[in-house]
């Protein structure tokens, strides 16, 4: 009763009650479990209580978790499940009224062969015990396998006229045994697998299910079968449909086709898998019962319209739906969780090259969203985040976060909503961490999950298009799942990025940016000079200020200095060192602290985030410095005319390369007119061209070109010589003071 309760068959209990050979009748079990109703108020804690009772101990795993008070236990149904445990229906087979075995026969071999096929049989039948002991009829022989279908059939029709028996055609067998046939036709040189002409046909049997069952589950599962044969005993023969081209084929879909039977609950007897496997031949007394045809040309009527049949049912894809009936009642959007951006339950991509601090981003996210707060200017909504730490350890993540509230001088009072789950060293392929991710976070309540980074889950070849589609498939799981947004990032490809599309920057397939609903593009500006130089004087005017506030009281220092000259790097530290007079220690705090300022901001990187939307309309670029550990959105604009490095065209790297080398050549050249200018010179007296030219062994013509007299004379030779005087007929030339 409790077993019915809970689900499961009445096979459990029939091999279950086998094992009392005293006591266990045939078909009794079957009999009373009929008769149960599910309602009797036996359930499956009455079973255990009595094992307990007995001195039963459960056996214990050392694979195990404990769960707190808000922990949940999942179950995943096993793949390609069409009947649910203990739901397989029972369908009764009634006995044949008109049973002919000469007819049995026949419709058996009209239904699997034609005419001009050999088929293989056996009649005569010896006993032996099988594993358990127990006496077993079984084959004696090969049997007989060169005949022709169409020769049996028509001495099976001529057999019938004349009032013969189906002995008097297949020879005498033993009734109390039965006789067999084989499925698949042959050569007639023999009936090993070799000898199988055409692997047409596979058997499905159990031995230990009711008889009704297997009927039912068998139509259930729409099995092609083309024969349905009652053995005589406890099973039914399914004669199904493979149509394999060879044996490796057949092989192929016999494990594909006893895969199934298997998950769907019914219990295959293995040995049947050869194509030349014997079954029951119909028309065949079998002791007291028959070997008859149950039916013919059941369920689908070929193996591939079966096979599309048992994926179809295993899809889980919802139904269609027709437009008309949503047209007045559309369902709600998901919530935004970062404003215009992403949804709630929605995939977002952060892509970006090393070292642009998309950890740091990914953390400063996490807080935004705990926090209720802002990310890069994009207002969040507030809750739970897990963020799943693949790449740090685990002190130097918890530090990483604290460092982040800490720079974003936030309080923390959403601190709470923020679960890490550290991975480092013990990440598997996403594939593997997926259910695992949803079995631990249900019902937790996440907003968003974020993973970081995912080059260390990926599954597959990250170039491979239909490879990269699994993979991301699992994030669409874990969002459906979880109803959280999942966000992670990855790395650029190799090269200068500038030139290229948002979305085409990631390393690897073009699934990584079409795949997700929101993709985040950071890429780094190629800094002038003279944007650096501006940031180290806005830092160490920043550093001169909080030193005058802190340390300079005395003096009415805000009426002293102009807004201009606390604008200058030059003014404001020349104005502190003055107001500082001779304290050392307040000298070397404020030396240190413009020093820091100074290295701080000669470290800064600038970056541009573009974003490429599905649900909203592209934004504008965010330029922001990354001043570790935390990206500062450029509120000066200073960064808005900047562009990133881009990849050169040849020739145009081929131009640069020889002004590089010409420029080059001409410090040297300027470099060998300073050293012999200053030798001449120092022997006390004016320097004339030919002085120089007969010193470097050069044309006076040439020193003078480069000396400024030519029309191909440079400017940076000037800034070394002049043209001084002529007299007689000589040019004298000077150094000029800088």
């Amino acid at each position: 009763m409790a077993l019915k309760l809970e689900g499961y068959s009445c096979d459990l209990w029939d091999s279950w009650s086998r094992r009392d050979y005293g006591r266990y009748h045939e078909g009794e079990c079957a009999k009373k479990w009929r008769s149960f109703r599910r309602d009797e108020g036996v359930t499956g804690g009455t079973i255990y209580h009595f094992a307990v009772q007995q001195g039963w101990i459960p056996e214990r795993s050392d694979n195990f978790e404990e769960l707190d008070l808000n922990g949940s236990i999942s179950y995943e149904a096993p793949s390609d499940r069409i009947v649910g445990e203990g739901w397989a229906e029972h369908r009764e087979i009634e006995d044949p009224k008109d049973w002919n075995p000469i007819t049995e026969l026949s419709r058996y071999l009209e239904t699997l062969f034609s005419p001009d096929e050999i088929f293989g049989y056996v009649a005569s039948s010896f006993e032996k015990p099988d594993k358990e002991g127990r006496m077993k009829w079984v084959p004696a022989n090969k049997g007989i396998y060169t005949t022709k279908v169409g020769d049996m059939l028509q001495e099976l029709r001529k057999a019938k006229k004349e009032g013969k028996t189906l002995k008097d055609v297949i020879g005498q067998y033993n009734e109390t045994a039965g006789a067999w046939i084989r499925f698949n036709p042959l050569d007639g040189h023999g009936v090993n697998n070799e000898n199988v002409i055409d692997f047409r046909y596979a058997l499905v049997e159990s031995d230990t299910m009711d008889i009704e069952a297997q009927n039912g589950i068998i139509r259930q599962l729409n099995l092609p079968v083309a024969v349905l044969v009652h053995s005589g005993g406890k099973s039914l023969h399914a004669i199904v449909r493979i149509d394999a081209d060879d044996i490796k084929e057949y092989q192929s879909r016999v494990n594909y086709l006893y895969d199934i039977c298997r998950k769907n609950g019914m219990v295959i007897d293995t040995q049947n898998r050869n194509p030349s496997r014997l079954s029951r031949l119909p028309g065949c007394q079998r002791g007291e019962k028959r070997q008859f045809i149950v039916d013919t040309n059941i369920g689908c009527k070929s193996w591939n319209e079966w096979k599309e049949w048992t994926e179809a049912v295993n899809d889980d894809l919802p139904d269609f739906e027709e437009l008309v009936t949503e047209w007045n009642d559309l369902p709600e959007l998901a919530p935004e969780l970062i404003e215009g951006v992403l949804r709630e339950g929605h995939k977002m991509l952060i892509a970006g090259p090393s070292k642009a601090g998309k950890s740091f981003d990914l953390i400063e996210l996490a807080i935004a969203i705990a926090e209720g707060g802002r990310w890069h200017g994009f207002k969040c909504r507030q809750g739970r985040v897990l963020y799943i730490n693949l790449e740090l350890d685990r002190a130097s993540c918890l530090h990483r976060f604290k460092d982040v509230y800490s720079a974003l001088g936030i309080r923390g009072r959403g601190i709470s909503n923020i679960d890490i789950w550290n991975l480092r060293g013990r990440s598997i392929p996403m594939d593997k961490l997926a259910p695992k991710l949803i079995r631990r976070a249900k019902d937790k309540g996440y907003k968003a999950v974020i993973v970081d980074p995912i080059y260390k889950v990926i599954t597959g070849d990250e170039n491979s298009a239909d490879q990269m589609a699994r993979f991301c498939n699992q994030f669409d799981k874990v969002c459906t799942e979880l109803k959280a947004a999942t966000i992670y990032c990855h790395h650029h490809s190799k090269g200068a990025q500038g030139g290229k599309r948002s979305m085409d920057r990631a390393s690897g397939s073009g699934v990584f940016a079409r795949d997700p609903d929101a993709m985040i593009d950071m890429i780094e500006l190629d800094l002038p000079a003279a944007t650096i130089d501006q940031e180290i004087n806005k830092a160490v005017c920043a550093a001169c200020r909080q030193f005058l506030e802190a340390h300079v009281t005395d003096k009415n220092w805000t009426d002293e200095l102009s807004q201009d000259d606390l604008l200058m790097a030059s003014k404001v530290t020349e104005y502190c060192r003055n107001a500082i007079g001779n304290s050392k220690w307040k000298t070397d705090i404020f030396e240190k602290q413009i020093a820091e300022a100074a290295i701080r901001a000669r470290s800064m990187t600038a970056w541009r985030l573009e974003g490429t939307l599905r649900e909203f309309a592209k934004f504008d670029p965010v330029n922001c410095w990354f001043r570790y550990p935390i990206h500062v959105a450029d509120e000066s604009g200073a960064l808005s005319d900047i562009e990133p490095e881009t990849e050169k065209p040849v020739w145009e790297k081929a131009k640069e390369k020889r002004k590089k080398q010409a420029a080059k050549e001409r410090e040297a050249q300027k470099n060998a007119l300073e050293m012999a200018f200053t030798a001449l010179e120092s022997e006390g007296k004016d320097v004339s061209l030919q002085d120089l030219a007969e010193y470097m062994g050069k044309d006076s013509k040439t020193i003078g070109a480069a000396l400024g007299e030519g029309k191909k004379a440079k400017a940076e030779w000037k800034a070394s010589f002049e043209k001084f005087t002529k007299e007689d007929g000589k040019t004298y030339v000077r150094r000029v003071s800088n």
